[in-house]
């Protein structure tokens, strides 16, 4: 199967915070902003990463955990499935949830399930 571009996440989408990473490593962690959190903005999620001394080195790293993010997993697949359906989650839960599409069940007295 051939991969489609859908969409794409660009620079705009995405919040990227530079901070002085801190804690062991001496002076040269205090003077450099070499840290970055970047946050997806419509998602919510974040990566974080501030182990690199390279600024460049640490947003490759935090952009990897940004993608594995649960928030943005969820994200990733509801665009694309309102994409691929062209219909938003909530109009697909209404859809599915009309009478002809739902049997409801209940026990008798001889205790098996029966439609009701």
């Amino acid at each position: 199967m051939k991969k489609q571009l859908l969409f794409s996440v660009t620079a705009k989408d995405l919040e990227v915070q530079a901070f002085c990473a801190g804690g062991p490593g001496g002076q040269h962690q205090n003077k450099t902003a070499s840290g970055i959190r970047i946050i997806h903005r419509e998602s919510g999620a974040v990566g974080e990463s501030r182990e690199h001394k390279s600024q460049h080195a640490n947003k490759k790293a935090a952009f990897s955990r940004l993608v594995e993010h649960p928030k943005f997993k969820l994200w990733h697949s509801t665009k694309v499935m309102e994409i691929l359906s062209g219909k938003t989650v909530d109009e697909l839960v209404v859809e599915q949830m009309r009478p002809e599409n739902l049997k409801v069940e209940g026990e008798n007295l001889k205790g098996q399930w029966e439609e009701l």
